[in-house]
């Protein structure tokens, strides 16, 4: 979706990285130009890691769902009012403490200064219910972060509760910042005539929906598709800021939405995403499953099976209508749609209109992987519903093989501010208790 810097990813029961995929822009978690502290990488695309082996778990069962709700203010779009509400059981057994819990708490704590401020799309939250949370935040000792969880916070269900979770990570490229041999695969910026158009400034009836494209004469039409950009509509206008070694490599970084390119002498450049040319996104292996090209439907089999069939496979990839431009990052980040670093295990992508950004979520899936807590700071493209959730889980191999082999399913609660769902119930006519 498309968040200021991410967009678009994941997929249901395949692949978390590739099948139905998209999240909003950059995925580093720990900012700073990383160092040339190994030798230069080989000349060959680096191999597609199978995915991890799940680790079984049994989650918690969802809460019987809330009946029809009517919204104390009808503003004719679907969020989580509009879902219902269903008041969790206490979190004080939920918690487990650990590594999971004190980086939910880091990520919280500097997700703070956007919740106070930012207009919670979901109705469910103000910026002033999050003030003595985020207050406790900023000084509370991260060895004792599942405590402070279970003092400030009360969960409630949203919707069904039943969750899917997938996941995405920041991969790791072969690239050169200038082009040459065995560097073949342009990295565009962002051309100056891909303009993005509010239609609710031009009828009530379109608010909250935008397209892109690009005025031609006196009419405004649809941006060049991925195999037109690909065969070179954008060649010798100077928009290129990098080559990559190998297409297929690229096209996931592109579904991750940012990334890292190893330079030829070993240093890295950070690039994010900087916007995407507004065709729709094709996951590429829910396509290739239902065609029987593959079974699965991880990366790895996914990445397999074009390489084995270069052309068929370069056919496939441009059934994606979709590419993304890129800018080199510096500094902190990447940022996700909240405006902040994402963090390895701590960040989910969520719908904003289900859940505050920003918000605490805990899952409890039939992987043990993702469960506990997470927050959520980003957004993605295909991350739609109550419940549909994409973790991010960094940079590296075990990264890689985790998130590209990512789908779970379980149960999904929302931490909210202690009172807010009496404060909800109140005003929507909602169980003023657990049921």
């Amino acid at each position: 979706m498309i968040a200021p810097q991410r967009w678009a990813r994941r997929s249901a029961a395949l692949l978390g990285a590739l099948l139905l995929s998209a999240c909003s822009g950059g995925l580093i978690p720990n900012g700073g130009p990383a160092r040339p502290s190994r030798p230069a990488p080989t000349h060959r695309p680096p191999p597609a890691e199978a995915p991890a082996r799940p680790v079984p778990a049994t989650p918690r069962p969802a809460l019987p769902p809330p009946g029809a709700t009517t919204p104390a203010v009808d503003t004719d779009t679907n969020n989580a009012v509009r879902a219902g509400l269903v008041k969790g059981p206490p979190i004080g057994d939920l918690l487990q403490s650990g590594e999971r819990s004190r980086l939910a708490l880091q990520a919280f704590r500097i997700s703070c200064p956007s919740l106070l401020r930012r207009a919670d799309q979901s109705g469910l939250t103000q910026g002033s219910d999050w003030q003595q949370s985020c207050s406790a935040a900023a000084s509370w000792p991260d060895a004792t972060a599942t405590e402070f969880f279970r003092r400030y916070f009360e969960s409630v269900q949203v919707g069904d509760g039943k969750g899917l979770v997938t996941g995405y990570f920041e991969p790791e490229i072969l690239g050169s910042r200038d082009r040459r041999s065995g560097y073949d695969v342009a990295i565009y910026a962002r051309p100056r005539e891909l303009i993005d158009v509010n239609l609710g400034q031009f009828s009530d009836a379109l608010k909250g929906k935008t397209i892109r494209g690009k005025v031609q004469g006196t009419n405004f039409v649809p941006f060049d598709e991925r195999s037109e950009i690909v065969g070179g509509s954008l060649t010798g206008r100077g928009l290129e800021i990098a080559w990559a070694k190998d297409p297929v490599e690229f096209f996931f970084l592109q579904v991750q939405g940012s990334g890292r390119l190893r330079l030829p002498d070993g240093s890295v450049m950070r690039i994010g995403y900087d916007g995407q040319n507004g065709r729709d996104y094709t996951g590429i292996g829910k396509l290739m499953k239902d065609r029987g090209l593959i079974q699965a439907g991880s990366m790895h089999d996914i990445m397999a099976w074009i390489r084995a069939n270069p052309v068929e496979g370069a056919a496939i990839m441009n059934e994606n209508k979709s590419f993304v431009f890129f800018k080199e990052l510096t500094g902190a980040g990447p940022l996700g749609a909240l405006g902040v670093p994402v963090t390895g295990e701590a960040t989910v992508a969520a719908d904003p209109k289900y859940v505050p950004l920003g918000a605490p979520v805990l899952l409890s899936m039939d992987r043990a992987e993702p469960n506990g807590i997470w927050i959520a700071q980003d957004t993605g493209g295909a991350i739609k519903g109550a419940n549909r959730f994409d973790t991010f889980w960094g940079a590296g191999s075990r990264a890689r093989s985790i998130a590209g082999g990512m789908s779970a399913r379980g149960s999904v609660l929302l931490l909210l501010p202690i009172g807010t769902y009496a404060r909800l119930a109140q005003a929507n006519g909602w169980p003023s208790s657990d049921r």
